[in-house]
């Protein structure tokens, strides 16, 4: 759980005496390396403000981060499963690989047992573990104004077909396509929970999807249709706003979301994204209460549709909308995430009930 864990302050001391009460509790991810590792780590200290702290390594994998090579982070689950460990001496021997069920097979695993293996330990699949390490490297790369072969370089792909496959497999296009004077821009943000794309202009956000959402690529199809494909990378002052702001709601700081938005959807769609956005942090509604709530009692399969439409995740909250027996039901970021989103709320929703007792 995400605000289980002590505070920054703590967790830092912690890191910097190498407590080892913390071992197998708590990780840091480093922003300057894009490493994580143990807290009893014994390489160098980073400086506080280069730290993340995260309670599981798929948090800190989903972020991004490469395991450290000094603290071996990811020993225990190659310990207790022999499979996992040694897929990922695989993945570590060959980060550059483009892995395949193929291979997996090749090692002698059986697929469904790996994927579940996978997912239990880190919330993702071996798969998807290694090709999202090599192209968010690629990505940022170009984000930053890098060439596409740089960014092929710098994702460690053996080829440029490669890279422009896998590149086009998330966004819908390969690199090489996208517009040079480009309407809207994507760029990569990182967060606890898994990485997200979002795609803005200079005054509105247009998208913010985690990467592995499997909606994703059709979303980006039809912002590419209605910019007419001038959709590139790289970054403006509204991607900026949202990155620091997703990192305020991470850290535990602020809830608030201030970015403007343009929503693409029907009318009906857009009353009620907006009606999402009045619900308050730690507070859940189900879609009948919202259909309510806008009026039209009778479309309570309709604002279900329309809540799985939103492509603005958590800045419109539609991870605050359950089942009428309270289940949590579905969610395009998985039900597992629905789940740390609500977990993370509940700590704002008590900060509130807090401040008004003061």
């Amino acid at each position: 759980m995400l605000f289980d864990l002590p505070d920054h302050a703590t967790l830092y001391q912690a890191l910097v005496a190498r407590d080892a009460d913390y071992d197998g509790q708590a990780y840091v991810g480093v922003a300057t390396t894009g490493v994580f590792c143990r807290l009893t780590c014994p390489a160098r200290k980073p400086k506080s403000e280069n730290c993340t702290f995260y309670a599981s390594v798929g948090a800190c994998i989903e972020a991004g981060f490469r395991a450290c090579k000094r603290c071996h982070p990811l020993e225990p689950m190659a310990s207790a499963d022999p499979a996992i460990g040694a897929l990922l001496t695989a993945l570590e021997a060959r980060p550059e690989y483009r892995w395949s069920e193929a291979d997996i097979l090749r090692l002698g695993f059986d697929l469904s047992t790996i994927r579940r293996s996978f997912k239990r330990q880190f919330g993702m699949t071996f798969l998807e573990m290694a090709r999202q390490r090599r192209l968010r490297g690629g990505f940022e790369t170009i984000s930053d104004g890098g060439k596409v072969i740089d960014a092929q370089i710098d994702a460690r792909f053996e080829s440029a077909s490669a890279f422009r496959a896998a590149f086009a497999q998330l966004l819908g296009r390969a690199p090489g396509t996208l517009d040079g004077s480009a309407m809207l821009y994507a760029d990569w943000i990182a967060t606890p929970l898994g990485d997200m794309i979002s795609v803005s202009d200079e005054s509105q956000l247009h998208l913010l999807e985690f990467v592995d959402r499997k909606a994703l690529k059709a979303e980006l199809s039809k912002l590419d249709k209605l910019t007419k494909g001038r959709i590139g990378i790289g970054k403006t002052a509204i991607g900026t706003l949202i990155k620091a702001e997703l990192a305020a709601f991470f850290d535990g700081t602020s809830s608030k979301f201030t970015t403007p938005l343009a929503y693409h959807g029907a009318p009906f769609a857009r009353r009620v994204w907006d009606e999402l956005r009045q619900i308050p942090p730690g507070v859940t509604f189900s879609y009948s209460q919202i259909a309510a709530r806008i009026g039209r009692p009778t479309a309570t399969r309709a604002v279900a549709r329309a809540n799985g439409a939103n492509q603005i995740a958590l800045v419109v909250p539609c991870h605050r909308v359950i089942g009428a027996d309270g289940s949590l039901t579905g969610y395009g970021g998985g039900l597992w995430r629905k789940q740390k989103l609500l977990e993370i709320e509940r700590h704002y929703k008590q900060q509130t009930y807090e401040s008004t007792l003061s």
